[in-house]
């Protein structure tokens, strides 16, 4: 049988989504007497509540309750945080708000529509308080404090030294530094958030069902902050989520919400969200400043890097954050052979919607400011932006590469890769015709960057944000973990359930390639179930679909459990065959004698002597075939005493060329051409991985170009619909050439390495970098996003300004 491992197969999911019979949350059957949640959230961004008045709401006919935050203060814990700093958060504001948007009720009522008109009646009395939204301001001792208890807006702070950083510094031929500012932005699946609850009194027990997407650590916050064992709080979630890009992680104050909710309340409750209370109230990616310097040789070699790093965390540090400041650490110096790295970091919090995951978190703030750097280095020393990076990238013969911070760099080949990508742009003609428009007054730029994806988080990652004295006095944190269960009926058809919580990537596809592979059965043998349920799926803390861990370390579990299934039925086979083990084969859906094919039996054969004949099996063999298998990487160690963290398993590469053309008048960005090239190690599924890359550009390019969760001074929320918050449709997709090189990861079993989040990570660095060069003549620098065209028109009139003033002098 062939190997289908690497082979472009079609996705399996794509029969039902395409004919409408997939499963979302607002598809599930619903308990009996669920009613409908409607949730009234603040319209202030920093404010004391004085009074909510519920009255009016609760006389209207078919509301069943009104919950507020001294309802639900008798049942939950506050959430805890990954931090020191004694910040307490609730999913409902208690006697204070700090963002636009945050619940302040809940009115339960017979349906949705009796809910909203209800929600309109309750009377919430405000004290307002100064508000903040500005990043460095947060930390100027006299800004408005969001939390007393906390007594400053630093949520965390940490600073590490690896390397000789001052000496590097010292003796520079150059330092080269600047300010970089990202923008808040967010992920907009077609899907919002949904949540099913019920409360069981006798038991205690709380059942949700919800598209939450992991990680599976904040099971067990969910479950501290209302106030019970793990084990009574069941998490179910459907087979199919609408898109999430890791936003999804988001929806667990609300699962935690709805649940308190149902028990005081009295009955199951839903809460689907809408389009405006996701922008406003979800979660999103953190805002960041960055202050970076680096240590240059006069041929372009970096020797040192400082960054301090200022993450906005927003109103509430919450789970998992704070991710997005330390997800990279390991990869902070990005493809490059940096030796010494001082980085400053911080979390603060301001009066904006709280942060978590979305699609490349951490990355793409990351790799914005150390791209333009790369650029910038070049353009100071008057040297080629290609030949920079070509003298800082790792080289090949440095794998596996230790970091300045301790990521382990598990294979590549950088050089080859950015080769590949500025041969397949033809950069050389593009830097001539670049000339030859510049003499015609067009503005033609072109950018490139390099960067490593990481893949596959090492659970120990987080707890840098503690110092090792901290750390100490806690159980380590390390790992990866992964499960996945197989097991064959007795017919000899197979079932695989998985519990990374996929959300559109083609799990279930890739899933039944690997089965197929290892057992020698056809895909459509093997039914993939990928719905989780923390009562009765194997999981781990770990699990979910985040950080691009399907690949690493999903598959990586499946493939050890197939061969778990394929050792016991050689075994039973071999003893049905007098045979020896070794001397026995899988293939085309039978177990073959390697020296006598004609001895042979097949695969419906052995695993019903399995389940019907278990008196036939070798001595004390367990009946049936049903097996787990709990998948880690050994290199995911904890943080050491000097701060050292590989904080993922595996890393990929991805190179860009981009090529824009920016028109003076207006000051649009179109982008010509968007060349990139990708290193994931093994490819499992070819059109998959495309697929994948496509949609993770276009997140970047919303990044780069379009989408910002923007406010105004005062703290008003300004872009809560899609008529204000801009994302990418498919006029404003560029074209794009995709390229691969493969080199296999030496640390999972089928050498592959997640994708996905690396153009999301990169377009932003890559399309700054090109705008930058298209606007050099007029000595524009790019250092903040979106970029607009108002935003680069007015760039371009300042820049007028200025000139017409130099000439007025001369």
């Amino acid at each position: 049988m062939d190997q289908s491992i690497g082979k472009p197969l079609a996705r399996v999911e794509d029969a039902r989504l395409l004919t409408g019979q997939g499963q979302y949350i607002d598809d599930l059957a619903t308990p009996p007497s669920t009613a409908q949640v409607a949730i009234v959230r603040s319209t202030y961004p920093h404010a004391k509540i004085k009074s909510i008045d519920v009255s009016e709401a609760l006389k209207v006919s078919g509301v069943k309750g009104v919950v507020t935050g001294q309802d639900v203060l008798p049942y939950l814990h506050p959430f805890s945080v990954g931090v020191s700093a004694p910040v307490k958060y609730y999913p409902i504001a208690i006697d204070k708000v700090r963002y636009v948007g945050e619940p302040v009720a809940v009115v339960v009522a017979k349906n949705r529509y009796i809910a909203e008109d209800a929600a309109e009646l309750v009377k919430v009395s405000y004290e307002t308080l100064e508000p903040n939204v500005d990043i460095e301001r947060a930390l100027e001792e006299d800004a408005p404090i969001l939390h007393e208890n906390v007594g400053s807006n630093i949520a965390n702070h940490r600073t590490f030294h690896y390397g000789d950083v001052d000496d590097a510094f010292t003796l520079a031929d150059r330092i080269i530094k600047h300010k970089f500012t990202f923008p808040k932005y967010s992920a907009t699946p077609v899907e919002t958030y949904g949540v099913i609850a019920q409360y069981e009194q006798s038991s205690n027990k709380y059942t949700v069902h919800a598209n939450f997407h992991g990680p599976f650590v904040i099971q067990a916050v969910m479950a501290g902050a209302l106030k019970i064992p793990s084990n009574r709080l069941r998490i179910i979630v459907p087979k199919d989520i609408g898109g999430s890009y890791g936003i999804k992680a988001g929806t667990y104050p609300y699962i935690v919400l709805c649940s308190v909710v149902s028990r005081i309340v009295g009955c199951p409750v839903k809460w689907i969200e809408d389009r405006q209370e996701h922008l406003s109230a979800s979660s999103s990616g953190t805002d960041r400043v960055t202050y970076i310097e680096a240590a240059v040789n006069e041929n372009g070699k970096v020797q040192g890097l400082k960054m301090k790093m200022i993450d906005n965390v927003g109103a509430y540090i919450r789970a998992p954050e704070p991710a997005c400041l330390y997800r990279t650490h390991a990869n902070s110096t990005g493809a490059y052979d940096i030796p010494n790295l001082m980085i400053d970091a911080y979390a603060i919090m301001t009066n904006k919607l709280p942060t978590g995951l979305i699609r490349g978190y951490g990355g793409q703030e990351l790799y914005f400011p150390l791209e333009r750097l790369m650029q910038m280095i070049a353009h100071e020393l008057d040297l080629d932006p290609a030949d920079v990076i070509r003298t800082n990238l790792i080289k090949k013969e440095q794998f596996p590469y230790q970091t300045a911070s301790g990521g382990m760099y598990d294979s590549g080949d950088y050089e080859k890769g950015f080769e590949l990508v500025l041969e397949t742009g033809k950069y050389q003609e593009f830097r001539q015709k670049q000339a030859e428009a510049r003499k015609k007054g067009k503005l033609f730029g072109v950018g490139l960057s390099c960067i490593v994806e990481p893949s596959g988080s090492n659970m120990g990652y987080i707890t840098i944000a503690l110092t090792p004295q901290e750390r100490s006095s806690s159980l380590p944190k390390s790992g990866c973990a992964e499960a996945a269960t197989i097991s064959m009926d007795p017919m000899g058809n197979v079932n695989v359930r998985i519990s990374t919580t996929p959300s559109g990537q083609g799990h279930e596809t890739v899933a039944a390639q690997i089965v197929a592979d290892v057992l020698g059965i056809a895909a459509e043998n093997i039914n993939v179930v990928a719905e989780l349920d923390t009562s009765t799926s194997a999981w781990s803390i770990a699990s979910g679909s985040y950080s691009s861990r399907f690949a690493s370390l999903g598959s990586s579990a499946i493939f050890y459990a197939a061969h778990k299934v394929k050792k016991k039925l050689l075994k039973i086979a071999a003893h049905l065959l007098d045979e020896k083990e070794e001397d026995l084969i899988i293939e085309s859906a039978s177990v073959k004698s390697k020296s006598n094919p004609d001895n042979s039996i097949s695969l419906k054969r052995v695993a019903g002597a399995a389940h019907w004949n278990p008196l036939s099996l070798p001595a004390e063999m367990e009946p049936g075939i049903y097996e787990t298998y709990y998948y880690t990487a050994k290199i995911a160690e904890p943080p050491d005493e000097n701060d050292l963290i590989n904080s993922s398993v595996t890393y990929g590469f991805v190179a860009d060329m981009v090529t824009v053309e920016i028109d003076p008048n207006t000051g649009e960005v179109k982008i010509e051409d968007y060349f990139t090239v990708h290193d994931a190690g093994k490819l499992l599924n070819p059109m998959i991985v495309d697929g994948q890359i496509y949609g993770g550009l276009v997140h970047g390019l919303g990044g780069a170009l379009y989408e910002e969760l923007a406010y105004d001074e005062k703290g008003q929320f300004l872009t809560g619909s899609f008529m204000d918050y801009l994302c990418p449709t498919a006029p404003e997709i560029p074209k794009v050439t995709i390229k691969h090189i493969e080199t296999p990861s030496p640390l999972t079993p089928l050498g592959a390495k997640g994708l996905g989040e690396g153009n999301t990570m990169s377009a932003p660095g890559v399309i700054a970098n090109a705008v930058s060069d298209a606007l050099k003549p007029y000595g524009i620098m790019i250092d903040s996003l979106p970029l607009s065209p108002n935003k680069i028109w007015s760039l371009l009139a300042k820049s007028d300004v200025t000139l017409q003033k130099e000439v007025k002098m001369k």
